[in-house]
């Protein structure tokens, strides 16, 4: 049997929110708050902004990252309380993401490079429609979509924005990227592609000087884009903590079926 990893040194972590910080104080006066390059693991109290943010601040750190629901929207999120916390940590299921790399090219030819949890989006900047042409793995696969935009989506993100532009729901432990449109007027009726997470997607703009185009990797926004490359990295894998019966495999699940 296993032997279960221990969690003795907490760095603890808060969004604004007065429940969050309510939260934060009862946990640091039982178990005390550790600075982050010390701690064994950081433990995120608010919803799944907080969570992102905290991802992204740690993403090259390898230390795994629990979060207790304190905010809004809680998916990525355990439910909290401030009882026996170690034990939880202990008992603990962890699940490995690979971020997304977006590498941007703007119309003066600076390139922008940032990394995305949940998706690198593009969406039009003005009330035009945007024109984009899609290549996968250097093969062209549309010569022109028109539509408001489109994201490329991890499992983690699948049921973020991706959902709600009626992307694909996947399942965290599958090797696949969610292509999907946002609002496609040309070809009428297409919902978008599953790719393996090994594909290479560029995203090319045309009439960029007509009908400018934003592209957007989780919170980092680039304007007026010409190209986007988009690929999994898999030389980061960020460790996120989740409660037994509570995992994101679980919760990913549930979600296809309405609860």
């Amino acid at each position: 049997m296993a032997t279960p990893k221990r969690y003795d040194r907490i760095a603890f972590v808060a969004s604004a929110g007065a429940e969050a910080q309510t939260a934060l104080a009862q946990l640091v006066k039982l178990y005390g708050n550790h600075d982050a390059d010390d701690a064994d693991v950081v433990v995120a109290l608010g919803g799944d902004g907080l969570m992102l943010q905290t991802l992204h601040a740690h993403m090259r750190s390898g230390k795994p990252i629990y979060g207790m629901h304190r905010g809004t929207v809680g998916f990525l999120m355990n439910e909290f309380t401030t009882h026996d916390l170690h034990t939880r940590l202990a008992a603990a299921r962890e699940s490995l993401i690979n971020p997304l790399l977006m590498r941007a090219t703007d119309v003066n030819g600076v390139v922008h490079l940032h990394h995305a949890i949940n998706e690198v989006a593009l969406f039009r900047q003005t009330n035009q429609a945007a024109h984009l042409r899609i290549l996968i793995d250097e093969h062209e696969r549309m010569a022109e979509l028109i539509a408001d935009g489109i994201l490329v989506a991890t499992p983690a993100g699948s049921t973020a924005y991706n959902l709600s532009a009626q992307g694909p729901i996947l399942p965290i432990n599958a090797a696949l990227l969610a292509l999907t449109p946002i609002s496609a007027f040309r070809p009428r009726r297409w919902r978008g592609a599953l790719l393996p997470n090994s594909a290479f997607v560029v995203i090319e703009v045309l009439e960029g000087e007509k009908r400018p185009v934003a592209a957007a990797a989780d919170h980092d926004d680039v304007r007026d884009v010409r190209r986007v490359e988009v690929l999994s990295d898999k030389t980061i894998s960020m460790r996120m903590l989740f409660d037994p019966g509570h995992s994101l495999e679980e919760r990913i699940l549930r979600e296809q079926f309405g609860y």
